[in-house]
């Protein structure tokens, strides 16, 4: 037969619509698993009987791999094997639906046929395809019931990320543009670029079936350790030489500028944009995934199940502990099925792809099953430990003298961490609290159990316990206690009011002496530059409160704020004759608003005018302004506009065209950046017509 790539019909249309793959601009064909698709090519008079079909992907394709499929036509659908069924026949061409098994590699195949009466002559290629995962498929590991959270979590292109810290949670929206031009070639070069595909092509392509071994190797390919992957990491507070982790509002610009440099790795990322990313690349070959973000996180460095703080006699947050506890961290949560682990253990499965501990030798983080996390089943693969830790550690918070070493606890804690578990909701822009999916209510019986177990289970049972009493702890209590209030708004530019307000426990009077700071810190809650210092001695009369207004003026915080926008306070307070006590408390600033304008009705084809409007509320010029707009249908590629320096309490409209090319409801994504203010970010949902 003489079969070359013209006179193959993919039928790309219909087989796009049947395999919910419409949303890829590809001339190829691109289908799922488990899932009959058409073709047809010029045949022959032939009897169709002796056609041989060949698929084959990878380097080295073979049947024993599972990476080779020779296949004639039968008349029934095989459950289990690639199979060929026929459509019709004309003089001059086959039909036929050709299915594949539901466990099949996934990748770009090459099919080719052959008639077993032309003797030996060599098969004629059709062509290629692509084979993706296929959540709407029973038979598949990553088999999702319900349909709209299909739609959610395989074919929904905007997300939600949800950021700031448990008294004040934020958010921002995300491009994550699975379906975008090259996304899918670069997804699948990803593959090809891990380390277990330079080691062993032939088996890392043969294990390409298996979403929980496609997760593993992604959560390490997304971060730049190890394997020159996506993108480096950068948690210093500067990031020159690259643009600053809130910069970035989608994943196609750091997916499409990893390709352009050569794949050499994107400056910079923190942990949303690692997620964000790893969710286009997971949602792409189709395996439903959703950020998750974490409220109080552990960075658990030594397994213990405890993270250690430590403050010097000022109060101050001293860097030094491998331990840390996030404001916030974002991972990921991937569904599919647990064959490894059994049935109790299948639904999400958290992934993480920021690189914090190295697990099996490398940056990579899970599949670890929620459920297991719950349950305290910490010895079951992958990393749980590491992710129980992140949602269940204990925190003890010391006292370090910086000239002898000494260490003294202040307090321990263990309802502090893990608080706030957030995702988006399915079909709307809403927050959904998924704690209890994580954890048994906090304090209660059942929640110690499943610490104690994971405990015993990682052979810590005889080691110290910080909830545990401690005859220093029963012997003395503090004598007061205390905690900073917020007054006023928290906004970049205006001044931060807050009041320390301490009690006297006690029925005697208690003289303290109280040590305070603040430091501009990053997110992880790293301290980067001294903002304010102060200390005042204080009577507190018997069983009475009193309240300490203070003033951080915008002046004095403004030069060393990160983009992050976070500031850390703290009071050490020494009590005469009694033991120390800690007040802290994490405040994070919003930026000004930023408002989106949409100019009339958004068709098809047509221009449609956009204003975005911004007020400088502070007292000073504002220079170097730069508006970023992206929306997936609406724009190609990114919008840079320049705006002029605004003066103080200056309104700036910034006025631009679109022309959408997809219809229904599409997102507008900008970001705003000045001297002053990093990044400020908002979305508008925008109804295109025909």
């Amino acid at each position: 037969i003489a079969a070359t790539r013209s006179s193959t019909n993919w039928h790309l249309k219909e087989n796009a619509r049947d395999h919910h793959t419409s949303k890829f601009s590809s001339k190829e064909l691109i289908v799922r698993r488990g899932q009959a698709f058409n073709v047809t090519f010029n045949g022959t008079e032939q009897p169709e009987q002796n056609l041989i079909f060949i698929a084959e992907t990878g380097p080295n394709p073979s049947k024993l791999a599972k990476t080779q499929a020779t296949f004639g036509i039968s008349s029934t659908v095989s459950k289990d094997s690639w199979s060929a069924v026929l459509q019709s026949t004309s003089s001059s061409s086959v039909s036929i639906s050709i299915s594949s098994p539901p466990n099949a590699v996934i990748g770009r195949y090459k099919l080719s046929v052959q008639s077993t009466l032309s003797g030996t002559s060599s098969p004629a290629s059709l062509g290629t395809f692509v084979l993706l995962f296929n959540p709407w498929s029973s038979g598949d590991d990553v088999f999702m019931p319900n349909k709209a959270e299909c739609e959610e979590y395989v074919l929904e292109e905007f997300g939600i990320i949800f950021a700031g810290n448990k008294n004040h949670i934020s958010s921002f929206g995300w491009n994550f543009g699975q379906f975008q031009g090259d996304i899918l070639n670069i997804c699948l070069s990803m593959l090809d670029r891990s380390l277990n595909y330079r080691q062993d092509p032939a088996t890392d392509v043969s294990h390409r079936n298996d979403p929980k071994y496609l997760g593993r190797v992604l959560s390490a390919m997304v971060n730049a350790n190890d394997d020159q992957g996506v993108l480096l990491g950068n948690w210093s507070g500067t990031y020159e030489g690259g643009k600053s982790p809130s910069s970035w509002t989608g994943s196609g610009e750091i997916l499409q500028n990893w390709k352009k440099s050569g794949f050499k790795p994107v400056r910079y990322g923190q942990c949303w944009v690692f997620a964000a990313v790893l969710t286009t690349v997971l949602r792409c070959l189709g395996i439903p995934t959703r950020t998750i973000t974490n409220f109080s996180s552990a960075h658990d460095a030594d397994g213990n199940l405890r993270i250690d703080e430590f403050y010097d006699a000022s109060g101050n947050h001293l860097d030094r502990a491998a331990d840390s506890i996030w404001n916030f961290h974002v991972w990921n949560e991937s569904w599919f099925s647990r064959s490894d682990l059994g049935p109790s253990y299948s639904g999400w499965q958290v992934l993480d792809a920021t690189p914090q501990e190295e697990s099996g030798g490398i940056y990579q983080c899970g599949p670890a099953s929620r459920n297991a996390i719950k349950e305290g089943d910490v010895d079951l693969d992958y990393d749980c430990p590491f992710v129980f830790a992140e949602v269940n550690a204990d925190c003890m918070y010391w006292n370090y003298d910086t000239t002898t070493g000494k260490k003294t606890l202040i307090f321990s804690k263990s309802t502090t961490i893990g608080q706030f578990i957030s995702t988006k909701a399915v079909g709307r822009d809403d927050r959904v609290d998924i704690t209890n999916d994580y954890k048994y209510e906090e304090g209660s019986r059942k929640e110690r159990d499943i610490f104690k177990k994971a405990r015993k289970k990682l052979g810590l049972e005889d080691k110290f316990d910080p909830t545990a009493p401690t005859p220093q702890e029963t012997d003395q209590k503090p004598d007061i206690s205390g905690k900073f209030k917020v007054a006023g708004l928290l906004e970049v530019g205006k001044d931060l009011n807050l009041i320390l307000v301490l009690a006297n426990l006690q029925s005697d009077a208690k003289t303290v002496h109280v040590n305070m700071t603040a430091w501009s810190t990053v997110y992880t809650r790293r301290p980067i530059h001294e903002i304010w210092k102060d200390s005042i001695s204080v009577t507190l009369p018997p069983k009475e409160e009193k309240q300490f207004p203070i003033k951080i003026l915008y002046t004095e915080y403004q030069q060393q704020l990160t983009t992050d926008n976070t500031i850390q306070v703290t009071a050490l307070c020494h009590v005469e004759g009694g033991i120390q006590v800690l007040v802290q408390r994490d405040i994070t600033l919003d930026n000004p608003a930023i408002d989106i304008q949409v100019l009339g009705e958004a068709k098809v084809n047509e221009e449609v005018d956009v204003e975005v409007i911004f007020t400088n509320p502070v007292e000073m010029e504002v220079t170097d302004c730069v508006l970023q707009v992206e929306g997936n249908d609406l724009l190609r590629g990114i919008l840079e506009i320049d705006v002029p320096p605004l003066k103080a309490s200056e309104k700036s409209s910034i006025k631009f065209k679109l022309i959408p090319f997809e219809t229904g409801p599409k997102h507008l994504l900008v970001n705003f950046s000045c001297d002053k203010f990093a990044d400020i970010k908002a979305f508008k949902m925008v109804n295109v017509i025909d």
